[in-house]
């Protein structure tokens, strides 16, 4: 039995190494179109960043190793151009002497992973503008550093990846610019999570043109000109990181069904439409764990589950793939950023009833040192409480708490059930109810109806006409700092003394800092007869979504 694979990193190169595992005499051959068959490339920026010093550290397995362990033969700089399944075979591309030669096989495993979308736009091809997606390419970005020295740089795209290159060259002393098409950074967020996230950005120095397109760019005499939706930047360095598209051209003609991106279609065993050949990776196409949708998630960790599920299928073990749940976490500075599940715009467009959850909370018992807080919001639907998504945004603690949430996503948790859930304990670790039991408190309160909610978004709406009351509980401190128009202030110590000021037969809009407070004042007001509403988030995250939208940006150097 001979199988062949097309492309290594994470799904090809955990593909090959499973069937190994399974099958000791199968012929395993991978043919890798780089120079590097398996390779770190999450960890690309940091190289460039030079938080990763030894670059040899990225690569996991070479040709060399590959064939040590596991007889398995990898050709690198050999480029698959065609695939014939009515021969089983694939036309091969060798790089290095330019011949091409076919190769047959009895089993095929496509993994070719995803590439750069590189925009139609003029000047993407001039000097000083890289894309970030391999070894090759990080090592072009250092070296063009280390030579033309750039006082500046500017990112176009505030992913992940455009994130994590604006964070390292930040830290390499360059004045970092990111331009964002859409409103809000990190698209698994909501725009109200991600608020916090552009403060902390633009404290740390990071230059945020949020809702600009780029237009084009072009070489000057001292570095480059971009065109942006609202004005132009001058520049010395441009990463392009505007995403990925499945690198899955090499496909057309060969009867592989592909989807309208370019994703290859494979069933749960990851077997495209034809007999014998499966798909893996960045460029295959899978469904969303939660909606059940057909996405495109092109993450590290589902490429190498993938492979091993192939493998496993390849060798006669029935295997299935149940779908992604695009678990994902990204470190800025110090601020950690994680989430999984959909998010609201996600829940819409699948046709979801939600509700939604928010709380602020510390990392640990506040009563041990350091600790810092973290804002969570958790999605779930009205009517199973399903759990549907989390985001959650802050420093320490962040990633073990949404490590969590996953996994009770995964096992198709209710929002109720955080309540439930029995998690370690000790002061510098966490609290006696974790951040998560919280949640779970409060998405039942919400679901028996001892909470009813409204949200930062609904705030501009309520009249101020009389009809309703609207109440701040904080301290008449917090008050002068900063309230909502039309809200009067009673603080909640006070509350029950004064409820002679509090209109009867009128709802009752109440908030705090962070929701707490303002909670058990709806309970106070909800046991005197009011009908009361408690504003998710708080003043907190009211104050962040609208400071945020009323952010002064940066100015562009405009065309005069």
């Amino acid at each position: 039995m001979k199988t062949l694979i097309v492309g290594g990193v994470a799904g090809g190169a955990s593909c090959a190494a499973r069937l190994r595992r399974l099958d000791e005499q199968r012929e395993i051959i991978i043919l890798e179109r780089g120079g590097f068959v398996s390779f770190a490339n999450c960890g690309l920026p940091y190289y460039v960043g030079e938080e990763i010093k030894d670059g040899s550290l990225l690569t996991l397995q070479s040709p060399e190793s590959f064939l040590k362990r596991f007889r398995i033969e990898v050709r690198i700089h050999s480029e698959v151009i065609a695939v014939e399944p009515e021969t089983k075979t694939v036309l091969v591309r060798d790089l290095e002497k330019g011949v091409d030669y076919r190769e047959s096989y009895d089993q095929l495993v496509l993994s070719p992973g995803a590439k750069s979308v590189l925009p139609k736009l003029p000047g993407v091809d001039c000097k000083g503008v890289f894309t970030l997606r391999s070894i090759p390419d990080s090592v072009a970005i250092k070296e063009y550093i280390a030579k033309e020295k750039p006082a500046s740089a500017v990112v176009v795209g505030g992913g992940y990846i455009g994130l994590e290159m604006a964070e390292n060259l930040k830290r390499k002393g360059l004045r970092v610019s990111v331009v964002e098409l859409a409103d809000h950074l990190l698209p698994p967020l909501d725009g109200d999570m991600a608020a916090d996230v552009h403060r902390y950005a633009r404290e740390k120095g990071l230059e945020l043109y949020l809702g600009n397109r780029l237009q084009g760019m072009e070489e000057t005499e001292t570095g480059l000109r971009l065109t942006i939706s609202r004005g132009a930047l001058e520049t010395e360095l441009v990463i392009l990181a505007v995403g990925v598209r499945p690198d899955t051209g090499f496909l057309e003609g060969s009867g592989i069904r592909l989807t309208d991106n370019g994703s290859i279609a494979v069933d749960r065993r990851m077997q495209t439409n034809l007999p014998h050949i499966y798909a893996v990776g960045d460029g295959a196409q899978v469904r969303h764990f939660v909606s059940g949708e057909f996405a495109f998630l092109p993450l590290a960790g589902p490429a190498n589950k993938q492979g091993r599920i192939a493998a496993d299928n390849l060798c006669g073990i029935p295997s299935e793939y149940r779908g992604t749940l695009g678990a994902s976490v990204l470190k800025l500075f110090d601020m950690t950023v994680a989430a999984a599940g959909l998010n609201e715009t996600a829940a819409k467009k699948a046709g979801f009833d939600y509700d939604k959850t928010y709380g602020y909370f510390a990392s640990h018992a506040k009563y041990y040192p350091d600790a810092t807080m973290m804002s969570v919001k958790v999605l779930w639907d009205r009517k199973s409480l399903r759990i549907l998504g989390g985001q959650i945004v802050g420093f320490e603690g962040v990633d073990k708490r949404m490590d969590v949430l996953a996994t009770a996503m995964r096992l198709g948790a209710k929002v109720t059930d955080l309540a439930e859930l029995e998690l370690c304990y000790a002061p510098p670790f966490g609290s006696a109810k974790d951040p998560l039991n919280m949640i779970g408190f409060i998405g039942e309160n919400v679901a028996t109806g001892k909470l009813k909610q409204f949200f930062p978004e609904d705030v501009a709406s309520l009249p101020r006409d009389g009809s309703v009351t609207l109440l701040d509980t904080r301290t008449r401190m917090e008050y002068t700092r900063g309230h909502i128009p039309g809200f009067m202030n009673i603080p909640l110590d006070e509350l029950r003394e004064n409820l002679h000021l509090i209109p009867e037969g009128k709802p009752v809009y109440v908030h705090c800092h962070s929701g707490f407070r303002s909670y058990i004042a709806c309970r106070i007001l909800t046991g005197n007869g009011y009908d009361c509403y408690n504003l998710a988030g708080g003043w907190r995250l009211y104050d962040s979504v609208v400071n945020d939208k009323e952010a002064v940006p940066y100015l562009c150097t405009r065309d005069k």
